[in-house]
Order: C-alpha cells, then structure tokens, then sequence
C-alpha cells in the first residue's frame, strides 16, 4: 500500500433505523460501485440532478461515475445508504476536504421519491460526525437559491447561509466545526 492511502475505512458502516422503521445500512463508498451509483441516479429526477450538479446532466458516463466512486479516503469520504429490505441505493452524500485539511465541501444526492423521510438529515449527520473526526474545522457548499428544502435543512443544522457574491442565485452555506 502506498504511502498516505488510507484503507477502506469500514469503521464508518452503521445501521440506521430512521423514524417510520425504516432499516438503513450507510457504508462508504467503493471502487466497484459503479452499478450500485448508476442505480441511484437513475432514481433521481432531472429536477434534483440539476439542483445537485448545477446542470442538467442527461448520461453518465464510466468516467463520471469513476469520478464518484474513486476516492482518495485520506482527501475525501463518501456515503451510500442502502435500503436493508432490497438492497437499492437510496442516497449518498460526500465530503471532500481542501488541500490543507482544515475545510470540506460536501454534496448530498437522494433518491427523488424519498424525501421527507429523514434519509438527508440523517446522512448529512453522519458527513458532519465524519468531518469532525478529521479535525475539519468547517464543512461548507453551494445550494442553488431555489433549493429550498436543503437550505432550510442546512439552516436547522446550525449552518450560516449567506448569497455567493459571484452568483445571486447561489447560497454559499458553512457550518462551523468544534473539533473533538
């Protein structure tokens, strides 16, 4: 194993049960998950893929998907929820810290019929666990102003919300860390 990479980090796997009952397994992501992330994004609508990527996104390519699930776990985490019943994807959500490991930018992508269930808020705990065990002292994104069920998220979160000064209708959004 080459210096500074970090083995597959299964100390992160956790089983949720969210409110209705509803049995969860979160685990980070893996190179061979290509099929597993191709599923999920067939899962999501137009409308959410371009709230996610700020652009409307019609194919995924092996490249793009490689993009996703290769990951540099000493630089970046991310997470899938799988249904424990029928083993689909359900979410994911990512985190990806600058070069000096003091910040993290984070992105959140769910299953389109899903929301309301508490699958995001649950997950965007977990990213936040996960960044202040790195010792990252803030996690922040970009959420277009339209997005109003992730910036309000964010907002009973405890992030500060304030306007891009280079796009009006982005929302840079921060949540300051205390590390452990």
């Amino acid at each position: 194993m080459a210096a500074g990479v970090r083995p597959f980090p299964s100390q992160w796997e956790r089983h949720i049960v969210l409110g209705d009952g509803w049995r969860i397994f979160v685990r980070p992501i893996r190179p061979d998950d290509e099929d597993l992330i191709r599923d999920h994004l067939a899962h999501v609508s137009k409308e959410d893929l371009r709230l996610r990527f700020f652009d409307s996104i019609k194919e995924f390519s092996h490249q793009f998907i490689t993009g996703l699930i290769d990951l540099d776990y000493a630089r970046a985490m991310a997470f899938v929820a799988i249904d424990e019943a029928t083993k689909e994807p359900l979410g994911v959500v990512r985190l990806h810290a600058d070069a000096i490991h003091e910040s993290g930018e984070y992105a959140i992508l769910l299953r389109s019929d899903l929301k309301g269930r508490g699958l995001g808020w649950s997950l965007m705990q977990l990213i936040i666990e996960y960044a202040k065990s790195e010792g990252l002292k803030r996690i922040s994104g970009q959420i277009l102003q339209e997005n109003t069920v992730m910036l309000k998220m964010c907002q009973e979160l405890g992030f500060e919300i304030s306007i891009d000064p280079q796009d009006r209708g982005l929302r840079d959004v921060t949540l300051t860390l205390e590390s452990r």
